[in-house]
């Protein structure tokens, strides 16, 4: 008969995918490969410059303190340049100067490769 507040118990809703994968999603990183596309484009000439941002409302700090090499907004210009000291940031720039991977590279990785090897019994 009760029309009172219904709460789920703590960890309710551990065994369900759906939500698992909706939450683990949400809070996800930028990959690599989509920073260093970010950094190639505004490279290129007449685009604009990479500290330059319109103001937004919805993001941290308006969307005015962006760290370009992991993605990410923050409110004041100090948690930026503490951001940049952290261990996080610096691995990330590491990673970021690495090359590209292709899409050959990644079949020559999997064995999709349309290279022969020599069979390992050879008759004579």
């Amino acid at each position: 008969m009760g029309t009172g507040h219904y709460s789920r118990r703590k960890g309710g809703r551990a065994k369900i995918k759906k939500y698992k994968r909706k939450t683990w999603l949400c809070n996800r990183a930028k990959d690599r490969d989509q920073i260093q596309d970010e950094i190639e484009k505004a490279s290129e000439p007449g685009s604009k410059p990479a500290d330059q941002f319109e103001y937004d409302d919805d993001l941290p700090g308006g969307g005015q303190f962006y760290c370009v090499e992991t993605g990410k907004h923050f409110a004041d210009a100090k948690g930026l340049a503490d951001h940049k000291k952290s261990r996080y940031y610096k691995r990330r720039c590491k990673e970021i100067k690495e090359e590209k991977y292709t899409q050959s590279e990644a079949e020559w990785a999997s064995g999709m490769t349309k290279e022969k090897l020599p069979p390992a019994h050879a008759k004579k």
